[in-house]
């Protein structure tokens, strides 16, 4: 089927996303920056979100314009709703419209459930399932009233399988399996409501799963237990950022409408 939208017909050869606008948050930092680079490689301006470190911050986005693509910094807190709606706000003012929301922000409060406060699961649900929740609101808003856009959730093998002393990230991150099929329904239904729903780039919600990726945040694992989550997984080795940020990018090209509703497990076949 002919792609309908002028703005790729003349779109060099990956380059498909050019005219494009990208959100990414907890994007200044390992996959969030893999996510980042992928879609400005692939022609997408970005902005990336960011809690506080200006400084790792200022490095990504120099590292970008000097390779000659276009990152825009927004620092807010993906945990308050009234933060995310401005960060969407202001890359729609920013850049004129907004195409792809990458919901990538997460943290971790790892412990046993009889010693989880209360305070430690509504702090990881908060940034990673609700957080979802508000950045996605304003952004749905705009993508359904243009008619086209993408949501990838970025989810874990963790919300598949569970895992011990992670009751809050494991629910938190399941929680998005049921978010992206839901959202993924309520697009599709609301833009044929309003007879926007065609053969165009449309409009669609997937998750993709990270397995075990080498990145900063798993620094604090001692050998022995990586050696035992290594032996685990079926490919015997820890997976990249850059190839979590080619299954993202992949779904945000217009030639993946017809994908959605969708969970993308990336994870060395750990859970199959």
């Amino acid at each position: 089927m002919a792609n309908t939208d002028s703005s790729l017909q003349t779109a060099e050869r990956g380059k498909e996303l050019t005219g494009r606008v990208a959100l990414v948050t907890g994007g200044t930092r390992g996959i969030g920056a893999a996510i980042c680079q992928s879609l400005v490689e692939a022609g997408a301006v970005v902005g990336a979100g960011f809690s506080s470190n200006q400084g790792r911050a200022d490095e990504l986005r120099q590292s970008i314009e000097t390779a000659g693509g276009t990152l825009t910094l927004h620092q807010g807190n993906v945990g308050d709703y009234e933060d995310c709606q401005r960060v969407v706000q202001e890359v729609i003012d920013e850049h004129g419209r907004l195409d792809i929301l990458v919901n990538n922000a997460g943290v971790t409060v790892d412990k046993p459930v009889w010693k989880m406060s209360v305070d430690d699961w509504h702090k990881v649900l908060r940034v990673n399932l609700s957080g979802a929740f508000y950045m996605t609101k304003p952004a749905l808003i705009h993508m359904l009233d243009r008619g086209t856009g993408r949501i990838i959730n970025i989810s874990s093998v963790t919300g598949e399988m569970g895992n011990i002393g992670q009751a809050n990230y494991a629910a938190s991150k399941s929680g998005l399996f049921g978010l992206t099929k839901t959202l993924a329904r309520e697009a599709a239904f609301a833009l044929r409501a309003s007879g926007k729903l065609g053969p165009g780039p449309g409009l669609t919600v997937n998750t993709v799963t990270p397995g075990l990726i080498e990145t900063d945040m798993i620094a604090t694992i001692p050998p022995f237990m990586m050696n035992n989550l290594q032996e685990q997984i079926p490919l015997h080795r820890m997976g990249q950022p850059d190839e979590i940020a080619r299954v993202v990018r992949f779904l945000a090209e217009d030639a993946s409408s017809y994908i959605t509703g969708q969970i993308w497990g990336v994870n060395g076949g750990i859970d199959m």
